[in-house]
């Protein structure tokens, strides 16, 4: 599995503390998808050997939350809390606004490779919707206005990273 020796290092002290090593497998995922992007076949295997499991069984669980991805995404990774009251104070088109300014879908990576835009549930700060949420930054009250600004600050700092 080619991951940094961080990761490999991480990895191996973390099995020992769990009593049983299929315990493990969540650690080991998130562990692997923060060094690698996502989550490919043939980590969901090497886990799999990692702990003496079947393939199926960390599939399993790679299927069952959402958190893991299985496909590569941008760059940037955009989520839009799409949950009631998120929803009913523009939650859908704060996510419409983030998909027509990177000519994107939900779901899809942006034809740059800059940008993943996902809807996801709960953030976790009602009271402040609607909530976006860019790489692991919080942002309250986005509007789309607002989405605009985060636009052209992402934009800007691709533009600077070229």
């Amino acid at each position: 599995m080619n991951l940094k020796p961080e990761t490999h290092r991480q990895i191996d002290e973390v099995i020992p503390h769990y009593p049983v090593k299929r315990s493990a497998v969540l650690p080991l995922l998130h562990l692997i998808q923060e060094d690698a992007g996502y989550l490919s076949n043939e980590a969901i295997e090497w886990v799999a050997q990692k702990l003496e499991l079947q393939p199926i069984n960390v599939y399993e669980v790679v299927t069952f939350y959402p958190m893991f991805r299985q496909q590569p995404i941008g760059r940037r990774h955009v989520k839009v809390c799409r949950t009631l009251s998120c929803a009913l104070l523009g939650g859908y088109k704060t996510c419409a606004a983030f998909e027509e300014a990177f000519h994107t879908h939900r779901g899809e990576v942006s034809p740059d490779g800059e940008v993943t835009i996902e809807f996801v549930e709960c953030l976790a700060s009602c009271g402040t919707a609607p909530v976006v949420m860019i790489d692991d930054e919080l942002h309250e009250k986005v509007d789309v206005a607002k989405a605009g600004e985060l636009v052209k600050q992402i934009k800007a700092e691709a533009a600077a990273r070229r």
